[in-house]
């Protein structure tokens, strides 16, 4: 008999409990257990990005992550992001520029690209390519991700008063 363990997140910002055996993922408890089934299920391996959350402010990929790793982290999943409004822009960018077709990527390709954002204030169009590669699309071609991420980095290096994208010589590492 497998033994199980109490664990406690914060997910989305609300406190949730669970019961869970050593070995089950944080996707499996997030889809499965909380009934949070924004966070998707690919590849099972950490290779598709499809289940992308954060981690305590962190991309990563909740399907290398075991639940119990998970306790008394905070974890931002898709639909805490889309209600909080985080992703709202970002969201409006993917449908205007046509950057989902079967919409299983999205949720990953979503955080991600939210990630990518805050890292960079001003991300260069290689950047932009390299970051998004951390999430795979198999309908879309990448060209609507990418034209929906760098107008969605234009618009806030402009709200920020950033010179726009490859406009100036970068100082980062």
């Amino acid at each position: 008999m497998t033994q199980t363990r109490k664990i406690s997140v914060v997910v989305n910002g609300v406190e949730m409990h669970g019961e869970v055996e050593p070995r089950k993922l944080l996707c499996d408890f997030l889809r499965d257990d909380l009934d949070l089934t924004g966070t998707h299920v690919g590849c099972e391996h950490g290779v598709c990005g499809a289940c992308t959350i954060l981690h305590n402010e962190t991309a990563a990929r909740s399907c290398l992550i075991f639940a119990v790793q998970a306790d008394g982290a905070r974890i931002d999943t898709i639909g805490g992001l889309s209600q909080s409004g985080a992703l709202a822009r970002l969201q409006a960018l993917f449908a205007e520029h046509r950057a989902l077709q079967c919409g299983f990527c999205t949720p990953g390709m979503l955080v991600v690209a939210h990630d990518l954002l805050r890292r960079y204030a001003n991300p260069t169009p290689q950047e932009i390519v390299e970051g998004m590669s951390a999430a795979l699309c198999r309908c879309t071609g990448y060209n609507g991700i990418i034209k929906a991420v760098t107008q969605a980095a234009r618009e806030a290096a402009q709200t920020r008063g950033i010179a726009p994208i490859g406009s100036r010589a970068r100082t980062e590492p």
